[in-house]
């Protein structure tokens, strides 16, 4: 299982400690040290969509221009952006065989993880 995220968010440290607790191991993929592949960003678009993993609510997106929000308008325009600007996407991202999450929900880990 692979945990992607940065360290300093809170967030991400909610997930990560209720994985421990859990006693579920993973691998921690820090997006401020390792950036983000475009094959991963493209893999994430293709399974679930780029709005579900860009983040409108951080200080990230609030700080753009409205010319650069405008123009989020698709993958193609929304996944360099993302790359560039890691702290726009949703945090953590869990990725475990079939389950590939974005945030942190108690209720959707247990019901993942308990199986």
């Amino acid at each position: 299982m692979k945990v992607y995220g940065i360290t300093n968010c809170n967030t991400v440290k909610k997930a990560l400690d209720w994985l421990k607790q859990n006693n579920i191991n993973y691998e921690f993929h820090d997006f401020k040290k390792l950036g983000v592949s475009d094959e991963k960003l493209n893999e994430w678009n293709e399974k679930a969509g780029y709005e579900k993993f860009l983040n409108k609510q951080g200080l990230t997106w609030k700080g753009l221009d409205a010319e650069t929000k405008a123009g989020v308008t698709e993958a193609a325009n929304a996944l360099p952006l993302l790359k560039e600007k890691t702290s726009m996407i949703k945090r953590p991202v869990i990725e475990d065989n079939d389950f590939l999450f974005f945030g942190f929900d108690e209720k959707a880990y247990e019901q993942h993880f308990s199986k």
